[in-house]
């Protein structure tokens, strides 16, 4: 077998499917790509048993045929090559030989037949939604999701399809996010959980622009197609907690910051906030509120304040500022609101400007104040 395919192309399809590969894998193959070439078009493989993703490319081929060659020497060495037509030549031992225009290189190839098979999309459930929706999900939600294996249904994204919208929450029971898109329409009611390493290998492979998406799922996988790239997944077969009851109905005290602002007051006031907890305690009176932190076993100490609007009784409440700082990434626009009402009940942050068609919930429960 042999083809032909630009040094570049390949690298830059490869690198959206070289995440799925784990460094220590039990099965020396899971180490490797699988190549397949067949009417002049190349697929690509790769997969941890949990994970299988695959890229699709033209290239100059006279014959079909399969190899797997091991990811780290490949990619290696396509990241030293400037851009150039590569000539893969694979004998019938799966022996690899790379020649480029100054240079051959060899590696040995395994058996394509040891490669484990792919789950086959079967009665599945199919909608479509924009690439953007799909990434922007991801990065508002998966800062948040649990890494306690002892609790897998929190270790992934929770996917809530109504023929209405489509809603993701994530929760590590210390904070909690919901993001909710009106814009995708799902065939029936549904929920599912998917694991957070999937979500971040599409995150990176998928365009952050208005394609279209075509998600699919059964009771076991999730499988996604953009273009000439493919994932699937294993999903999370645990039960979701009920976030809802968490969710408190009425925080009637309402905090408005400008958000750059509190986020860099957040990091030079934590610096000296105990380093297990990151706690941070808010004063809020009238229109200041006092930003404090303290480690008593070394005697480190941080205060600041600054303006804000605020609409309710005086409040002392802490929060870990570590939480406070990334939930403040995940908010688009210049202020955001954060309600809240007791210095025992979870506080919840809005952006206050929205896009059309999407609502992002935030919530963080409060830590007990250092007296």
């Amino acid at each position: 077998m042999k083809f032909i395919v630009s040094s570049s192309q390949l690298l830059k399809q490869l690198q959206h499917i070289n995440g799925v590969i784990n460094a220590n894998t039990v099965l020396p193959i899971l180490e490797d790509f699988l190549f397949e070439v067949a009417n002049s078009r190349l697929t690509v493989v790769a997969t941890d048993l949990e994970t299988v993703m695959r890229i699709q490319m033209d290239v100059e081929a006279r014959e079909a045929g399969r190899v797997c060659i091991p990811a780290k020497i490949l990619m290696d060495s396509l990241k030293n090559l400037p851009d150039q037509p590569l000539t893969f030549t694979i004998d019938k031992n799966f022996g690899v030989e790379i020649t480029s225009d100054n240079g051959k290189y060899k590696v040995m190839g395994e058996n394509p037949d040891n490669f484990p098979k792919e789950p086959t999309a079967d009665d599945t459930t199919s909608f479509t939604m924009p690439s953007t929706a799909l990434v922007t999900a991801i990065n508002k939600t998966l800062f948040a999701v649990s890494n306690d294996d002892l609790r897998p249904a929190m270790t992934g994204v929770f996917f809530e399809l109504n023929k209405e919208y489509i809603q993701f929450v994530a929760t590590d029971a210390h904070r909690l996010v919901r993001y909710k898109r009106t814009d995708v329409s799902c065939p029936r009611p549904d929920s599912f959980i998917v694991p957070k390493k999937p979500l971040n290998l599409l995150k990176s492979a998928l365009p952050d622009n208005e394609d279209e998406l075509t998600i699919s799922y059964n009771p076991n996988h999730l499988f996604v197609v953009h273009g000439t790239t493919q994932m699937s997944c294993r999903l999370i077969d645990a039960r979701f907690p009920d976030y809802k009851v968490v969710i408190p109905a009425d925080n009637p005290y309402k905090l408005v910051l400008e958000k750059s602002l509190f986020q860099s007051a957040l990091r030079r006031v934590s610096v000296f906030s105990n380093k297990s907890t990151n706690q941070v305690a808010l004063n809020i009176s009238g229109s200041e509120l006092q930003l404090a932190a303290q480690d008593v076993d070394f005697s480190f100490e941080g205060n600041e304040r600054m303006q804000c609007q605020y609409d309710g009784e005086n409040l002392t409440i802490a929060f870990n500022a570590r939480f406070l700082i990334e939930m403040l990434n995940a908010a688009d626009g210049s202020e955001v609101r954060i309600e809240l009402s007791t210095p025992t009940k979870a506080g919840i942050l809005k952006p206050m400007e929205q896009e059309e068609g999407e609502d992002l919930l935030m919530l963080v429960m409060p830590l007990m104040l250092n007296q």
